[in-house]
């Protein structure tokens, strides 16, 4: 009995080999060894033994270059709320409501809302201001009232982006504000002759774009805030906008009324047209958001009901792959997880996707507009949950659920 009760001399080799021979192993595996003795279940517990597997899993905070997005969650833990993202389990919850209102300068007869995550902070554009709302420790409710409220514009805010403690929004009023979360500190400078559709930030940079059918380039640098660096006529209205990882480009996405590519890539010092990208865009077909992966890497969806993925190495007259919205409604908005995962909104009855680029249909589809139908306006989304903001509310995915 008592060499049945002693450990067998495989696991009393040294942690070194021991790690090197459970990194062979499956989640399923490593699951069943955590229940065979204490030191077992620690030592399968390891995140250097889950990070392979993590880094096939769908939103498990690791980007195809294997960087880590939510270090300080354990890895084993992310892989297990992955398997979740993967077959849509999850509780739903509607954690905020507002009343509708008509924008004149809208497309759409509804508030357009907007949002960032931010760590423990959700930020939410309602109508001319951007509240800042503290997020439950377990991530599913928010603050009944907001921590901090962000205001400037004189009409809606159309969107905003949330970068290095500084909030940069554009509204419908044509001007650009500039906050700084943590003080008091804010700039308001007029940017277009219409309303501001777009903006991004990076590198002391803000580049806009507006119904005017302009994108500007602005300085930030001391003695310089607030100036007009370029102006670039895009010749048609310009619906996303986002600035390259590498600081040297930025592309713009427009409302293809014209004869050129509605997706154009463009130099960030001179304001040079770069290249464009696609050549089969149908006459309507505009590009609602935008969403770089890598400096090489960009994501496109719009109203012609695609997501296309681009890769500017490899080409820019064809995307390297596109997926199709299943009832033909338009895409308001994409967001990726840099990896496998895409998760987008649609134009009705509120319907987020869920999607894993190694397939070419849909994974997953939630419906959260009931009984209106309303577009899905802004998502985002961490390890554990995801965020929708429609034309009254806001609702929450949490996949943390079993």
């Amino acid at each position: 009995s008592r060499a049945a009760s002693s450990p067998s001399p495989l696991w009393a080799l040294p942690e070194e080999l021991l790690l090197l021979i459970c990194s062979y192993l499956d989640a399923q595996a490593l699951g069943r060894l955590a229940q065979v003795c204490r030191r077992l279940r620690f030592l399968s517990s390891r995140d250097v033994l889950w990070r392979r597997i993590a880094r096939g899993c769908l939103n498990s905070g690791f980007t195809q270059l294997g960087t880590d997005l939510a270090a300080g969650i354990p890895v084993k833990e992310r892989v297990k709320v992955s398997q979740n993202w993967r077959h849509g389990r999850c509780r739903r919850e509607t954690v905020l409501k507002w009343k509708c209102k008509q924008v004149a300068f809208s497309s759409s007869s509804f508030l357009m809302p907007w949002m960032e995550l931010d760590g423990e902070y959700l930020y939410l554009s309602q109508a001319e201001n951007i509240q800042a709302y503290h997020i439950s420790a377990e991530g599913t409710g928010l603050q009944r009232h907001p921590h901090a409220i962000f205001s400037g514009h004189q009409e809606d805010v159309c969107r905003f982006v949330l970068v290095n403690s500084h909030i940069v929004s554009g509204g419908g009023d044509g001007s650009i504000v500039l906050h700084k979360i943590h003080g008091s500190y804010s700039v308001k400078f007029s940017a277009h002759e219409q309303e501001v559709n777009c903006v991004d930030f990076q590198g002391g940079l803000i580049v806009s774009g507006s119904r005017d059918r302009t994108a500007k380039v602005w300085s930030l640098s001391t003695g310089r805030v607030g100036q007009c660096l370029h102006t670039v006529q895009t010749e048609d209205r310009v619906w996303s906008i986002a600035i390259s990882p590498l600081l040297s480009s930025f592309v713009t996405g427009t409302a293809c009324c014209g004869h050129t590519s509605p997706l154009r890539i463009w130099d960030l010092e001179s304001g040079q047209l770069l290249t464009c990208l696609g050549t089969d865009f149908h006459h309507g077909a505009g590009v609602l958001d935008v969403f770089y992966e890598t400096p090489s890497l960009l994501l496109s969806c719009g109203y012609d009901t695609y997501i296309r993925y681009w890769d500017i190495r490899t080409s820019t007259r064809k995307c390297i792959q596109e997926w199709e919205e299943p009832h033909d409604s338009a895409l308001y908005c994409i967001r990726s997880d840099k990896n496998h995962m895409i998760a987008s909104g649609s134009s009705y009855y509120g319907v987020v996707r869920l999607w894993d680029k190694r397939q070419t249909r849909c994974l997953q589809s939630f419906h959260l507009s009931s009984p209106t139908s309303s577009p899905v306006y802004c998502l985002r989304f961490s390890t554990t949950h995801l965020y929708a903001a429609l034309a009254s509310a806001l609702h929450v995915l949490d996949f943390t659920a079993s």
